[in-house]
C-alpha cells in the first residue's frame, strides 16, 4: 500500500523527490535533533494523484488526522480545543526550491472558540487576535481567492480611525475588531462564512496548496528556471510557533554565508514580536542579524551554533528560517543557499580551502549558466554619477534602463518594444515574476535583502537595490519621486546592485575582470574537462576577448558578418546588381583586401590554434534594402532606375530562403564568390606566416546536403589554394557544417572529402522541428503554456531529435574517417545541458560566443565529472 504522509522523524534529506526540500530538511534537522516543531510531510505522490484525479486518495483524510494526533500528543495539545488548542501551519515544498511561488497559510486552527482558549492559555489577548486576523487575512486569499489588497484597505482604514501608522500600534481591541471586518470581507467577497471547523480549514489549506502548483507565477517560474519532470509539491503541516508574542519574541530569515560576496559571515535579518511573513513580504524594514546578539544573546548563541552545525553537515551555505518564542529558538526551515555568481565561486574555493568538500565537487556545486553575472560591464568608477537616492545591495552588478512600474508593463516593454527596463515597485510580490524576468534590474522602496525582490532577483542574477526608503512610488500615475526629485515611466535610471545606489540617467559602463577565485575555478576546470572549447568570433577584437577567456581556437567566423560595413556593403551590392561575370569580379576584387586584412587580424589574435572560417552562407537577398526609401538611395548611388532595382530584388526574393539558394548553393552556382574568399584567406595565411604566426586555417563550406555538393566544393576550394603552390608552408583543413538532417544521415559519405564537421545546431534544430526561430513566437508561447513542450527547442539541444542525428553523425562519420574532427558551433554548444550531451557523445569541441567561454569551460569540466560517474 502506497505511504502517501510521513512523519518528520520518519524522513530524512535525500527523499527531496518524495517529500519535497523542505519537508525532506526538517527530517534531517529533526534527526539531527534541532529544535524543530513537530509535524508531518504529505508526500509529492499525493500532490499527482490529487492534481490527476481531483480529489485525494481513498481513507487519505483519516491518515492526515492520524498523524496529527501524534503531534498532539507529543504535544500535550489538541486540534479545535476550546481549552489548549494545538494551531498549523501548511507549507508548500517542491523538490526544487521555488521561493514564494506557491502557498503557504500561518495560524490554522483558529475560530472564536479556540482564540479564547489561547488568550487563557498565554494571558496575551493582543497576540492571539494578532494571529487570528492574519490567519483570516491569509486563509482569505490564498484558498478563498481574496485578493489581499482587500483586507490591506480595512487595516489601513482601521488605523486611521485610530491614528496610527504602525501594524505594532493597535491593541487587542483593535485587533479583535479587525478580525470582524475581514471576516464581513470574506462573506463578502466569497459568498460565505468563514469556515469555523477546523478539520475543515485544514483539508481546504491542504487543498490549496496543492492547486498551488499549477498557479501562473509556479509555472512561470518554472518554465523561466527550465524545472521540469516533478510530480508536484509536498505539503508540510507543522505545529505553529509564535514570534509575536511581544519583544522576547521574532522571526528571522539568515544565511550561513554572505548570499551576495560568498564572505563567511552569519549574514540575515530578522524581527520581533512579528511573524514569518512580515519579514520576506517587506512590510516592516527588519533589522541586521548582528543586532540579535545584543537584544536576545542566548538565542543568538543558541543560532551561531545551529548555523555551524547545518553547514558541517550539508557541506553548503544554508538559508535557514527560524522563529523564537519567548527566548525559545525553534528550527522552520533549512535549504542550500540561493546566491550569487561572485558568492557561488568564492564559496566554492574557500570551502575547498576549508577541506569541507572536494575541487570535483566544487565544480559541481557552481551553476555554470550564472558565471554570465562575472561577465558582462559594471558601472565606470570614474564616470560622473547623480546618485537620487541609496537603497540596500540587494543583489550585486550594474543595471541601466527605462522605468516601468507594473510587472506587465516590463514585459510588454521588454519583449514587444525590445526595451530594457528597471521595474520600480514598493515591493515585489511572486506575481511579479514575469515582469522581474524581463526588467534589466529591479528597485523597491520597501523591504530587506531577504525580500521577496531580493531573494529572487539573486536567483534570477538580476541587479537589485532594495528597500530605498527614499523613494515615494505612485503607481497609479506611473512616477516615483525622491525629495523634489520626479522620474517618470520611460525615463533612464542606472542602479548599483553592489551598493545600493540610484543614479538618474546612464552611467557607463567598464569591462569585468577575472578574480583570483573565479580564475581558480577556470584552471580547475581545465584540468578535469575533455571537450576543448573554441570561441564564434567575426573580429579580431571578439577573438581576443575569448582567447583571454581561455577559448581553444575560432570554431566559427561568420564571414558574411564582414560584407555588413558601410564601407564594404556598397561593393557587395555592387556585385549582387553586376549584370556581366566581369564585373561581378572587378567588384568582389574590391573586397578581397578588406576581407584578407580580416582574416589577418584573426590569424594572429589566434597564433597556434585553429581558426575556422565558414564560407559565405546567406542568401544574396539579405544584403540589399527592402525599405522604399533605401531602394532609392541605392539606385541613385547604382545609377539605376527604380524600377529595374526593384525587378532584381523581387526576382532575388525567397519564399522560404532557409532553404533556398544559400550556403556552398551559391557557392557552386557563383563560384567566383568562394574563390575571393578562399584567396583572401589563403593570402592572409602566407603573409602572417613570413611574419612568424603560426596559422592553421580551417576553411568551412556550408549548407552541404549530398556527397557531390561536397566534392565540387572541396575540389573549388582546393583548385584556389593550389595557384599559391609552394608559399603554402602551412597545413589547413576543409571542412562541412552539419545543418540538414540529411548531411547528418549520410556523415560517411561526406567524411571522404571533409577533414572536420561542425554542427550549426541552430539550423539543424529548425529543419528538424520544422520550425522558424524567426517566427516561432507566434505559438511557442502557448506551447510551453500549456505544456505542448517542456523547453524552447532553441534553447538546449533536443537530445531525442536532433540528439539523435548527432549521435548517428558522428557514428558514421568516425567510422569513415577515425581522426575526423567533429565539434558544434550553435550557441546551445554553451548551454550546460547540452554540453553535458556533447561530451557524452564523444564531439571534439564546443565553440561558442566570447563572453560564454568562461561558462563553456566550467559546463564542459562538469560535463566530463557527470559522465565519469
Amino acid at each position: 500500500m502506497t505511504q502517501y504522509i510521513y512523519a518528520f522523524r520518519e524522513g530524512g534529506k535525500d527523499m527531496k523527490e518524495l517529500l519535497g526540500g523542505k519537508g525532506a530538511n526538517l527530517s534531517e534537522m529533526t534527526s539531527l535533533g534541532l529544535p524543530v516543531p513537530p509535524g508531518f510531510v504529505i508526500s509529492t505522490e499525493t500532490c499527482a494523484y490529487f492534481l490527476h484525479k481531483d480529489d485525494y486518495p481513498e481513507g487519505f483524510f483519516n491518515d492526515v488526522l492520524a498523524h496529527l494526533a501524534d503531534v498532539e500528543k507529543e504535544l500535550g495539545m489538541k486540534f479545535g480545543d476550546a481549552n489548549n488548542p494545538l494551531l498549523v501551519s501548511v507549507r508548500s515544498g517542491a523538490a526544487v526550491s521555488m521561493p514564494g511561488m506557491m502557498d503557504t497559510i500561518l495560524n490554522l486552527g483558529l475560530n472564536d472558540e479556540t482564540v479564547e482558549g489561547l488568550k487563557e492559555k498565554t494571558g496575551n489577548e493582543r497576540f492571539c487576535y494578532d494571529a487570528y486576523r492574519r490567519f483570516v487575512n491569509m486563509f482569505g486569499n490564498v484558498v478563498m481567492g481574496i485578493s489581499h489588497e482587500n483586507f490591506e484597505l480595512e487595516m489601513d482604514k482601521l488605523k486611521e480611525e485610530k491614528g496610527v501608522k504602525l501594524d505594532t500600534e493597535l491593541d487587542a481591541a483593535d485587533l479583535k475588531e479587525l478580525v470582524s471586518r475581514f471576516k464581513a470581507v470574506v462573506k463578502e467577497k466569497a459568498g460565505r462564512d468563514f469556515p469555523h471547523d477546523p478539520s475543515e480549514q485544514l483539508e481546504l489549506a491542504i487543498r490549496a496548496v496543492f492547486e498551488s502548483w499549477n498557479n501562473e507565477r509556479a509555472k512561470t517560474y518554472r518554465r523561466i528556471n527550465d524545472i521540469t519532470g516533478l510530480k508536484g509539491t509536498a505539503v508540510n503541516v507543522q505545529a505553529m510557533v509564535f514570534g509575536n508574542m511581544g519583544d522576547t519574541s521574532g522571526t528571522g530569515v539568515a544565511f550561513t554565508r554572505n548570499p551576495s560576496t560568498g564572505e563567511k559571515e552569519f549574514y540575515g535579518e530578522f524581527l520581533l514580536n512579528a511573524q514569518g511573513e512580515d519579514v520576506v513580504a517587506g512590510i516592516r524594514t527588519p533589522r541586521k542579524l548582528e543586532e540579535l546578539k545584543e537584544v536576545l544573546p542566548e538565542v543568538f548563541a543558541e543560532l551561531e551554533a545551529v548555523r555551524e552545525k547545518l553547514e558541517k553537515h550539508y557541506k553548503d551555505m544554508q538559508d535557514i528560517e527560524f522563529t523564537i518564542q519567548e527566548r525559545k529558538l525553534f528550527m522552520l526551515q533549512t535549504r542550500t543557499g540561493k546566491r550569487t555568481a561572485k558568492a557561488a565561486v568564492n564559496i566554492a574555493v574557500d570551502m575547498v580551502d576549508e577541506g569541507l568538500i572536494r575541487r570535483d565537487e566544487a565544480l559541481l556545486r557552481i551553476d555554470a549558466t550564472s558565471l554570465n553575472q562575472l561577465l558582462h560591464p559594471d558601472l565606470d568608477p570614474d564616470a560622473p554619477k547623480n546618485v537620487i537616492a541609496k537603497g540596500l545591495p540587494a543583489s550585486p552588478g550594474a543595471a541601466c534602463g527605462k522605468v516601468v512600474f507594473t510587472a506587465n508593463d516590463a514585459a510588454d516593454w521588454k519583449f514587444n518594444r525590445d526595451e530594457k527596463v528597471i521595474l520600480v515597485r514598493k515591493e515585489t510580490s511572486p506575481e511579479d515574476i514575469h515582469g522581474m524576468h524581463a526588467a534589466v534590474g529591479i528597485l523597491t522602496s520597501t523591504g530587506g535583502m531577504t525580500s521577496h525582490a531580493a531573494v529572487v532577483a539573486r536567483g534570477m542574477g538580476k541587479c537589485c537595490v532594495a528597500g530605498c526608503s527614499d523613494l515615494s512610488v505612485d503607481v497609479v500615475n506611473k512616477v516615483f519621486r525622491v525629495g523634489n526629485v520626479e522620474v517618470r515611466e520611460g525615463d533612464f535610471i542606472t542602479l548599483n546592485g553592489s551598493t545600493g545606489e540610484v543614479m538618474i540617467g546612464e552611467v557607463p559602463m567598464v569591462e569585468p575582470e577575472l578574480t583570483d577565485n573565479f580564475q581558480k575555478i577556470l584552471d580547475w576546470s581545465n584540468e578535469v574537462k575533455r571537450l576543448h572549447v573554441r570561441v564564434n568570433a567575426d573580429t579580431p577584437e571578439d577573438a581576443l576577448v575569448g582567447k583571454e577567456f581561455g577559448a581553444e581556437g575560432i570554431g566559427l567566423c561568420r564571414t558574411e558578418h564582414m560584407f555588413f560595413d558601410e564601407d564594404r556593403i556598397k561593393a557587395v551590392r555592387k556585385m549582387i546588381l553586376s549584370t556581366s561575370l566581369e564585373e561581378r569580379r572587378n567588384a568582389l576584387e574590391t573586397i578581397l583586401p578588406m576581407q584578407q586584412k580580416d582574416f589577418e587580424g584573426l590569424f594572429k589574435a589566434m597564433d597556434g590554434m585553429p581558426v575556422t572560417i565558414r564560407l559565405l552562407d546567406p542568401p544574396l537577398h539579405e544584403f540589399l534594402p527592402q525599405k522604399p526609401e533605401m531602394v532609392q538611395q541605392l539606385a541613385d548611388e547604382m545609377g539605376m532606375e527604380v524600377a529595374k532595382l526593384e525587378r532584381v530584388i523581387d526576382n532575388l526574393h525567397e519564399v522560404n530562403p532557409m532553404l533556398g539558394h544559400r550556403g556552398s548553393r551559391l557557392g557552386l552556382t557563383n563560384p567566383e564568390i568562394y574563390e575571393m574568399q578562399v584567396k583572401a584567406i589563403i593570402q592572409a595565411a602566407i603573409l602572417v606566416s613570413k611574419e612568424g604566426v603560426k596559422v592553421i586555417p580551417e576553411i568551412e563550406l556550408p549548407f552541404i546536403t549530398n556527397i557531390d555538393e561536397l566534392k565540387a566544393g572541396r575540389a573549388a576550394v582546393e583548385a584556389v589554394i593550389a595557384e599559391y603552390g609552394e608559399s603554402v608552408t602551412f597545413e589547413y583543413k576543409i571542412g562541412t557544417m552539419i545543418e540538414l538532417p540529411r548531411a547528418c544521415l549520410t556523415a560517411d559519405e561526406l567524411a571522404e572529402y571533409a577533414d572536420f564537421f561542425s554542427f550549426g545546431t541552430n539550423d539543424l534544430t529548425q529543419a528538424t522541428w520544422g520550425i522558424s526561430r524567426d517566427d516561432a513566437g507566434k505559438f511557442m508561447n502557448f506551447y510551453l503554456e500549456n505544456g505542448i513542450l517542456e523547453r524552447d527547442p532553441s534553447s538546449s539541444i533536443d537530445q531525442k531529435g536532433v540528439g539523435f542525428l548527432m549521435e548517428r553523425c558522428i557514428e558514421l562519420g568516425k567510422g569513415a574517417k577515425s581522426d575526423i574532427e567533429i565539434g558544434i558551433c550553435g550557441e546551445q554548444g554553451g548551454e550546460p545541458d547540452s554540453v553535458v550531451f556533447c561530451d557524452k557523445i564523444g564531439l571534439d569541441y564546443i565553440s561558442l560566443s566570447p563572453y560564454r567561454v568562461p561558462i563553456a569551460r566550467v559546463a564542459a569540466a562538469q560535463a566530463a565529472l557527470k559522465n565519469r560517474k
